[in-house]
C-alpha cells in the first residue's frame, strides 16, 4: 500500500527554491537506499516541465536510448534519433529544453560506473549553460560515490551543486502516522524498533495484517524483499563487504568493544579501525563513550549498530540463515520471539535519548545527552542508561529506562536515587531524577515518569 507522503518539509522548500531560480541550478541528493529520495523528487516535480530518468548499468547506448525516450514527453521527437555518445544528448538537451525545464538523472552513480565521462561532461553544461534557466538533479543511494562526486575537491563537479541535500531516514514520530498507530504508542515503538526509520519498509510492512506476518514474509523468508538487506545495504558504499559484514555479526551477536571483535575475527585491533570509521560514517555504526569522557579514550569506546532494522537482522535473521533454508520462516520467528522485548528495551533508550536532544523536557533544554558506565564514588562499577546536562552545566538528569509490563516506580526511583548519590559527575550539580518506562502504573509520580507517547512526541 502506497503510504502518504509523510514529512520532508525542509527537503521539498528547499528543492522548490531550486527550481524557482531564474538560472540553471545544479542539486544533489543522495542518501541510503529506500529512504525517499525518489518519492521527495516525484512529490517536488513539475510533471510537465521534469524528466526523471532512473539510471543503471547497462550499456551506454542502451541507456541514452532510454533518457531520449523520457526527454520525448517533453520534446517530441527526441526519441527518433540514435545518439553515438552522451554528449550529443545533453547538447541537444540543453538546445531545445525550455526555460525552467528540470532534468534529473536518478542513480547516477550507476550511469557513471558504465560512463565514467559523465562527471565531466555535465560539468561542462553547468558552468557554461545556466543562462538557459535548465535545472540539473543529480541523485543516488550510493553515499560514497555521490559525496565524491560533488564534495571531493577533485571531481569535477566539487563547488557547482546550488543545493546539496542529504535525505536521512525518518524519526520514530512519523511511524505512527504511516502505520496508523496514532494510539498505541507501545505498537509504535515496536514497529520502530523492526523497520527503523525508512518509509519504503514501512510501506512494505502495511501490506500485511501484524509485525510477525510482516517479518515471515519480508525479511525470514529467503525469497522476502528485504531477506538481503543488509548486503545490498552494503554494497551500495562499500568495495570490499566481507569485513565490514563480519563486524556488523559480531555487534549485533553482543560485541561492542574493539578488543572483542578483534579477538574474535583473529586480527589485531588496529587493523579494525578503518572498516569501523567508514560504518560510523555510513551511520551504520555508532561509537558511544561515557557522557562527560573523552572520545579519545578508546578503551572505553563501545560500538552499536545505530540502525534499528539492521540491529534486528544481524541480532536475529544472520544467525539463523542457515535453519531458513530448511525450516518454515515463521517457526523461526516464532523461535526468536522470547527475545524480542529485549531488542525493543535497547531501541526505546536510544529513543528516549534522542528525544531529551530534540526538545525541552522539564522546562530545560539538555546540551548533552548520553548514557554513562564507570566506577562510582564507592569503588563499584555502575551504569545509567539516561544522563543529560543543562547548557548552563548546573543540572543533570539522571534516568533509568524500563520495558516492562509492570514497573515499581517507587522502588525504581529509590533505587536510582542511591545511583545519582554516587555519580563521579554530580557533585555541586541539580539532580532530577526520570524513569521512561513502557506504561505508567496509576498513581506514579507523573512529573518523574514518562511513557512512549510524549517520548514520540517529542521527536516530531
Amino acid at each position: 500500500m502506497k503510504l502518504p507522503f509523510l514529512n520532508r518539509h525542509e527537503e521539498r522548500a528547499r528543492l522548490e527554491k531550486l527550481f524557482a531560480r531564474r538560472e540553471g541550478s545544479l542539486g544533489v541528493l543522495f542518501g541510503r537506499r529506500r529512504c525517499g529520495k525518489s518519492r521527495l523528487l516525484y512529490e517536488t516535480l513539475s510533471r510537465e516541465r521534469s524528466v526523471l530518468y532512473v539510471g543503471d548499468d547497462q550499456d551506454p547506448a542502451l541507456q541514452r536510448a532510454q533518457l531520449a525516450k523520457e526527454i520525448a514527453r517533453l520534446i517530441p521527437g527526441f526519441d527518433e534519433v540514435a545518439y553515438p555518445d552522451w554528449t550529443a544528448v545533453f547538447a541537444r538537451w540543453w538546445r531545445e529544453a525550455k526555460r525552467n525545464s528540470v532534468l534529473v538523472l536518478d542513480e547516477f552513480p550507476s550511469m557513471v560506473s558504465v560512463s565514467s565521462e559523465l562527471p565531466s561532461l555535465l560539468q561542462r553544461y553547468v558552468d557554461h549553460q545556466s543562462d538557459r534557466g535548465v535545472d540539473l538533479i543529480l541523485a543516488g543511494s550510493s553515499q560514497r560515490m555521490m559525496q565524491g562526486l560533488v564534495l571531493d575537491a577533485s571531481a569535477p563537479l566539487f563547488g557547482r551543486a546550488n543545493e546539496i541535500l542529504k535525505i536521512s531516514p525518518m524519526s520514530a514520530f512519523w511511524i505512527r502516522k504511516a502505520l496508523r498507530l496514532e494510539h498505541d504508542p507501545v505498537t509504535a515503538v515496536e514497529a520502530y524498533s523492526v523497520w527503523g526509520g525508512v518509509p519504503r519498509y514501512w510501506e512494505l510492512a502495511t501490506d500485511h495484517p501484524d509485525r510477525q506476518t510482516a517479518l515471515s514474509a519480508l525479511v525470514y523468508s529467503p525469497l522476502g524483499v528485504l531477506h538481503e538487506e543488509p548486503k545490498r545495504l552494503l554494497m551500495d558504499d562499500l568495495r570490499e563487504t566481507t569485513q565490514v559484514a563480519s563486524i556488523l555479526s559480531l555487534i549485533g551477536q553482543g560485541c561492542h568493544r574493539v578488543s572483542e571483535i578483534a579477538a574474535r575475527l583473529q586480527k589485531p585491533s588496529t587493523s579494525l579501525s578503518r572498516p569501523l570509521q567508514r560504518l560510523i560514517e555510513l551511520e551504520l555504526v555508532r561509537r558511544e563513550v561515557p557522557l562527560g569522557s573523552s572520545l579519545r579514550s578508546g578503551k572505553r569506546s563501545l560500538y552499536r549498530i545505530s540502525d534499528p532494522f539492521l540491529r534486528y537482522w544481524y541480532r536475529f535473521v544472520e544467525p539463523n540463515l542457515s535453519q531458513l533454508e530448511m525450516r518454515p520462516p515463521n517457526i523461526v520467528l516464532k523461535n526468536t520471539e522470547p527475545h524480542f522485548s529485549h531488542h525493543v528495551a535497547g531501541v526505546w533508550e536510544e529513543l528516549v535519548r534522542e528525544s531529551l536532544l530534540r526538545a525541552p523536557h522539564r522546562g530545560i533544554e539538555w546540551a548533552r545527552v548520553g548514557r554513562w558506565w564507570g566506577a562510582g564514588l564507592d569503588r563499584q562499577p555502575q551504569e545509567l542508561d539516561v544522563l543529560a546536562e543543562s547548557g548552563s552545566g548546573e543540572t543533570l538528569l539522571v534516568g533509568e529506562v524500563k520495558w516492562e509490563e509492570t514497573t515499581d516506580v517507587e522502588r525504581s526511583l529509590a533505587r536510582l536515587e542511591k545511583k545519582a548519590s554516587l555519580l563521579p559527575l554530580a557533585k555541586g550539580k541539580k539532580i532530577l531524577l526520570e524513569l521512561w518506562v513502557k506504561s505508567a502504573p496509576d498513581g506514579a509520580k507523573s512529573r518523574q515518569v514518562t511513557t512512549p507517547r510524549r517520548v514520540l512526541e517529542a521527536l516530531k
